[in-house]
C-alpha cells in the first residue's frame, strides 16, 4: 500500500529530526573536548539513543556522547573516551572488535565470546528451533553451545541425552542444568570465568532464572545502571552488559532472545549445518540441491550414518523443500 503525501511527509520529518538531534549530540561533544580529561580506555555497558554509559577501568560508570566521525558504539564495545566533568565523557575512539551479533541488519552486541541457547524439558524443546539458532550463529562465525534446562522435569534424562547426542556429534558442547535443584550450575559458572557471555532461546525456558542464578544482584545493578543512564525502567528493553559476580559479563539482550534466520539464502542455510561442510563441494554436480541429485555426498553421508537424519529433515525443512 503507497504512503499519502502527508503520511510520507511525517516520516521525512520525523528522520529529519532524529538527524538533527544526532548532529546536535556529536557538536556538543566536540566542543566540550577542550575542557576534557586524560584519554582513557572504557566498557560499553549499555547504549540509549545518542548516548552511551561507558565503564572505566576503575569501574565509574560515565554518560558519553560520540565524536561524529566514529561509529555507534554497542553493548561489549572498548573505547577510547575522554571524562569531562559531572560523571559525563565523550567517545573519541571504537577499539577494533572481535565479532557482532546482528539481528535484522542491525549490531546488537560485541566483542562475544561465546552464545548460549537454552532450550527446556518444558516447554518442551524442538529440533527444528534450535537448529534455526545454531544456523543463525554459523553464519554470524559465532561460536555457541547448548543448554538443556529443567532437567528435573524429566522421567528418562538418558533419552533427553540420545536426543541431543545428534548435536553433540555435530561438535556442539551440550550442557544438562536444573537451576531449581542446582543440577550442574556451578560447572557452568566456572565455563563463564573472564569471557563474554549471551543467552539465547525462546520464552518460558527459563533463561531469567538462570541469569539471576548468575547475577544474584541482578535488581541493584539494573537499578545503578537506571540511575546513571536516567532510562528509569526502560533499561530492560536495552541490550546491556553486567558483570557476573563468579567471573566473566553476560550481556542480556532482549532483541535478540528469539531469532529467525532473517535472509538467509539456501547456501548460507546449507554452510550453518557444520557436519555438512565437509561434503559441501563434493557431489558429482556443482549445483547440486542436495535433494533428489544423483550421487549427492551429503546424501551419502546421511546414508552411511556420518549425518544424522533429523539434521538432514530439518535442513530441508528450513530451505521450504
Amino acid at each position: 500500500m503507497s504512503l499519502t503525501r502527508r503520511q510520507q511527509w511525517r516520516i521525512e520529518k520525523i528522520q529529519a529530526e532524529r538527524i538533527a538531534r544526532a548532529n546536535k549530540a556529536a557538536d556538543n561533544s566536540e566542543d566540550v573536548l577542550g575542557d576534557a580529561g586524560a584519554a582513557q580506555t572504557g566498557l560499553v555497558i549499555t547504549r540509549y539513543g545518542q548516548r552511551l554509559l561507558v565503564e572505566a577501568e576503575s569501574g565509574e560508570l560515565y554518560q558519553c556522547t560520540g565524536r561524529r566521525n566514529i561509529e555507534l558504539s554497542v553493548a561489549g564495545d572498548q573505547v577510547i573516551f575522554q571524562t569531562v566533568g559531572n560523571g559525563e565523557g565523550v567517545v573519541t575512539a571504537l577499539l577494533e572488535r572481535d565479532n557482532l551479533l546482528r539481528r535484522s541488519q542491525k549490531v546488537i552486541a560485541a566483542n562475544i565470546d561465546q552464545l548460549w541457547l537454552v532450550v527446556a524439558i518444558e516447554p518442551h524443546y524442538q529440533f527444528e528451533l534450535i537448529d534455526r539458532y545454531l544456523v543463525v550463529a554459523e553464519n554470524a562465525g559465532l561460536p555457541i553451545n547448548i543448554v538443556v534446562n529443567k532437567i528435573e522435569l524429566s522421567q528418562n534424562i538418558d533419552q533427553i541425552k540420545q536426543d541431543f547426542s545428534m548435536y553433540e556429534s555435530a561438535g556442539y558442547l551440550v550442557h544438562y542444568l536444573s537451576v531449581k535443584a542446582q543440577t550442574n550450575i556451578a560447572e557452568l559458572k566456572a565455563l563463564l570465568n573472564d569471557t563474554t557471555h549471551i543467552f539465547l532461546g525462546q520464552s518460558g525456558v527459563g533463561k531469567s532464572s538462570l541469569i539471576n542464578e548468575l547475577i544474584p544482584d541482578l535488581n541493584l545493578r539494573v537499578n545503578e545502571i537506571s540511575a546513571k543512564s536516567k532510562l528509569g525502567k526502560h533499561t530492560t528493553t536495552n541490550t546491556t552488559l553486567y558483570h557476573i559476580p563468579s567471573g566473566g559479563d553476560l550481556i542480556d539482550s532482549p532483541g535478540i532472545r528469539e531469532f529467525q534466520l532473517d535472509d538467509l539464502t539456501d547456501k548460507e542455510i546449507l554452510s550453518g549445518f557444520k557436519e555438512f561442510k565437509p561434503f559441501i563441494g563434493e557431489c558429482k554436480f556443482r549445483n547440486c540441491a542436495h535433494i533428489k541429485e544423483p550421487k549427492c555426498a551429503i546424501k551419502t553421508a546421511v546414508k552411511a550414518g556420518t549425518i544424522d537424519p533429523k539434521r538432514y529433515h530439518n535442513y530441508l525443512q528450513l530451505i521450504d523443500v
